[in-house]
């Protein structure tokens, strides 16, 4: 019987992909994991739209590890994450959190936020 990862690995499978160097600079892969109405709001107070950056999306070269992570289903085929990272290059905490929705038999991040916190709580 072949191994089905539960949506809660699979989802976090998926957002750690987002954290690996060959992603963050591959526009095939981004356009393979964020929907076309994607954006972002990011912990350094940028803003980002899919539509209008994925062709010089600068998502940097980051070391960082995830922990805490959780998911909470909206509705069907609709679920938001939320965990904790520590970025080790900027010794950094924040915490996140994406909607994913469930298209076509695929999940595509539409949403996601970081925000910086002041300590590792």
């Amino acid at each position: 019987m072949e191994y089905r990862p539960s949506l809660k690995e699979l989802l976090f499978q998926l957002e750690e992909k987002l954290l690996k160097p060959e992603i963050r600079t591959s526009k095939d892969e981004l356009t393979n994991l964020l929907a076309d109405s994607f954006f972002e709001f990011g912990s350094s107070g940028k803003v980002l739209y899919k539509n209008e950056s994925i062709g010089e999306m600068s998502l940097g070269i980051v070391r960082m590890k995830m922990s805490d992570f959780e998911i909470h289903p909206l509705s069907e085929g609709i679920v938001l994450t939320t965990y904790r990272i520590y970025n080790e290059i900027n010794k950094q905490y924040s915490l996140r959190s994406s909607i994913w929705k469930l298209n076509d038999g695929r999940w595509k991040m539409h949403f996601h936020q970081g925000t910086r916190v002041t300590s590792s709580l």
